[in-house]
C-alpha cells in the first residue's frame, strides 16, 4: 500500500478502504436505502401508472425482478475474482476493454448523482405539507434541501457502520409500514362493492402498451440499488455481499409487486391510473387515511421524507466510492483516491459531490425551476436510465471475461454463459424499448427535445469517458494499463477467489 504524507492529519493515499467493516445488515440497509421502499411506492409507482396508463405495472416490477435474477449470478462471479469499488467500471474493463470501462464510469457517477439530486427535488414536496399541518410553516424547497444536504454531507465522511445504523433503521421502517399500506388495501373494507381484480395486473397482454418502455425503466431506477452491495466489496465481510444481493433483489422484486396490485384495489386497476395521476403520493397516503386513520398517514408521509433522505445518504456513498476508485487508478486526479484516515471513508469522493449538490440546487432554486418536475422526474428518469445502459453493459461484459477466463475454476455454465446472456439480451430489449418511448419515460410530449437531449447528453458523456480512456492510453500509458484493477493497481494481478 503507497502512502501520502502530504496531509498526515486527515487522509491517505490507500489501495483499499477499509475491510471487514459492513456486514450483511448494513449492506443490505444500502441496498434497500437505495431502492427505497417507500420513495418508490408513494413516488415512483404513482408516477408511473398516471403517466404510462401501463395496468400490468405489477407484472413489469415482477418482471424486472426477473431479468435481475438472470444478471446477478454473472455479477456475482466477477465481484468474487475482481473485488473493486468502482463494480460495473471495473467489470466492464475486464471483459470489454479500458475504453469502453472509463466511458461506463463517467455514466455511472452521472447516473448515480442523478438519482440522489432527484431525491433533493422530492425532499421539499414532501416535508412541507408535515410542516405546514404541525406548525403552519411552509419552507422553501430549497432550504429543506439544504437541510437534508448538510445530513448528507456529515453522513458521507463518518464511518461507513454510521450510516448503515442509520439506514438499517429508516428501511427497516419503510419496509414494515408499506406492508401494513399494502395489508390495509387488502381489507374488504377498502373496497365493499368490488371483488378485487387481479387479472389486468398480471396480464402479459398488458406488456404491449406503449408505455411499457417508461414503465420499465421507472421499475429499473426502483431497482437502482441491486449495484450496492458489489460497491461496497472492498469493505465486506466474507459471503455477505452474495447473501445481501439475492435477498435485497428477491425481496424487493415481491414487496413491489405486490404493492402495485394492492394499490390498484380501492379504486380498481381503470380508476387508479388517473387518480395516480392526479394525486401522486397523496393517492396512497390519502388510502392509508380512509383504511387505518390519520396518524398512519401521517406516518406515513414522515417515512417518506425520510426514505428520501436514506436514498440520497446510500446514493451519496456509493459516488464517492466510484470516485475513489478512479482516483486510487489516476483515471481521475489522485487526490480522489484519499480516505480518511479517522473514519477510512473516500473522503474526498464526498466531498465533491456534497459541493457539486450545493450548488445544483442553488442553481434551480434561483433559476425558479419547480423541483419535482424540472428536478426529481427528469433526474431520476435520466439516472434510472443510465443505470439500465450499465446492467446491459455488465451482462455483455460477464459473458465476454469468462469466455477468455482461465478454465480452471471457472463458475457453472450456468453463471457464466446462460444467465448472463438472456440477462443482456432482457436489458438490451429494454434499452431500446426506453429509448423509444423516452418522452413517455420523462413525462413530456414527443416532441418536446428533452426526448433525444438527455439520452444524447448522457451518450455524450460515456463519449467524453471513452475518449479520455484514449488520451490516458497515448500520454499515460502505465496509468491506461492499471483501470478497473483496483488494489491491484501497482503490482501483478491474479483474479482473487471466491471469498465474497
Amino acid at each position: 500500500m503507497s502512502v501520502s504524507t502530504s496531509s498526515p492529519r486527515s487522509s491517505v493515499v490507500a489501495d483499499a478502504l477499509r475491510r471487514d467493516s459492513v456486514g450483511t445488515r448494513s449492506l443490505m440497509s444500502f441496498v434497500f436505502s437505495a431502492a427505497a421502499p417507500l420513495t418508490v411506492v408513494a413516488g415512483v409507482m404513482t408516477v408511473t401508472y398516471g403517466t404510462t396508463g401501463v395496468r400490468a405495472l405489477p407484472l413489469v416490477f415482477g418482471l424486472v425482478g426477473g431479468v435481475l435474477l438472470l444478471f446477478v449470478p454473472g455479477y456475482l462471479a466477477m465481484a468474487r475474482r475482481l473485488p473493486n469499488a468502482g463494480a460495473f467500471y471495473a467489470y466492464i474493463s475486464f471483459g470489454i476493454g479500458r475504453v469502453p470501462a472509463v466511458g461506463a464510469a463517467w455514466l455511472a457517477l452521472a447516473s448515480y448523482f442523478c438519482v440522489q439530486m432527484a431525491a433533493y427535488g422530492a425532499i421539499g414536496a414532501a416535508v412541507s405539507p408535515l410542516l405546514v399541518a404541525w406548525w403552519g410553516w411552509s419552507p422553501p424547497w430549497w432550504a429543506v434541501a439544504w437541510a437534508c444536504w448538510a445530513v448528507v454531507g456529515v453522513l458521507g465522511v463518518r464511518r461507513i457502520e454510521i450510516s448503515g445504523r442509520v439506514l438499517a433503521l429508516l428501511g427497516a421502517a419503510e419496509v414494515a409500514i408499506v406492508l401494513i399500506f399494502d395489508a390495509a388495501n387488502l381489507l374488504p373494507a377498502s373496497h365493499p362493492v368490488r371483488p378485487v381484480e387481479l387479472a389486468a395486473s398480471f396480464d402479459p397482454a398488458g406488456l404491449a402498451s406503449a408505455g411499457v418502455g417508461a414503465a420499465l425503466v421507472m421499475a429499473v431506477l426502483a431497482f437502482s440499488g441491486v449495484e450496492q452491495a458489489a460497491v461496497f466489496v472492498e469493505e465486506a465481510r466474507a459471503r455477505t455481499v452474495a447473501r445481501a444481493t439475492y435477498l435485497a433483489v428477491i425481496a424487493i422484486a415481491v414487496i413491489y409487486a405486490f404493492s402495485a396490485w394492492t394499490m390498484t384495489i380501492p379504486l380498481g386497476p381503470a380508476a387508479t391510473i388517473p387518480a395516480a395521476g392526479r394525486l401522486g403520493p397523496d393517492l396512497v397516503f390519502g388510502n392509508a387515511a380512509t383504511q387505518l386513520g390519520g396518524g398512519w398517514a401521517t406516518a406515513g408521509q414522515v417515512l417518506f421524507a425520510t426514505s428520501l433522505l436514506a436514498a440520497m445518504v446510500a446514493f451519496h456513498n456509493t459516488g464517492a466510492r466510484y470516485a475513489f476508485a478512479l482516483g486510487r487508478e489516476r483515471v481521475l486526479p489522485a487526490w480522489m483516491g484519499k480516505t480518511s484516515r479517522r473514519s477510512g471513508s473516500p473522503k474526498y469522493g464526498s466531498l465533491i459531490q456534497t459541493v457539486v449538490a450545493f450548488f445544483v440546487i442553488a442553481a434551480y432554486a434561483l433559476a425558479g425551476l419547480d423541483p419535482l418536475t424540472s428536478l426529481f422526474y427528469l433526474a431520476g428518469a435520466a439516472g434510472g436510465f443510465g443505470i439500465l445502459v450499465l446492467l446491459a453493459a455488465t451482462s455483455a461484459a460477464v459473458v465476454a471475461y469468462f469466455a477468455r477466463a482461465e478454465p480452471t475454476h471457472q463458475p457453472s455454465v450456468r453463471v457464466r454463459l446462460i444467465a448472463p446472456s438472456l440477462a443482456a439480451v432482457a436489458l438490451t430489449v429494454m434499452v431500446a424499448l426506453a429509448l423509444h418511448n423516452f418522452a413517455a419515460v420523462l413525462g413530456v410530449p414527443e416532441t418536446s427535445p428533452l426526448r433525444w437531449l438527455i439520452p444524447a447528453g448522457l451518450a455524450g458523456l460515456a463519449a467524453s469517458g471513452c475518449g479520455w480512456a484514449l488520451i490516458l492510453r497515448t500520454t499515460r500509458p502505465g496509468v491506461y494499463r492499471a483501470i478497473g484493477r483496483g488494489v491491484h493497481s501497482n503490482t501483478p494481478f491474479t483474479p482473487a477467489t471466491d471469498r465474497y
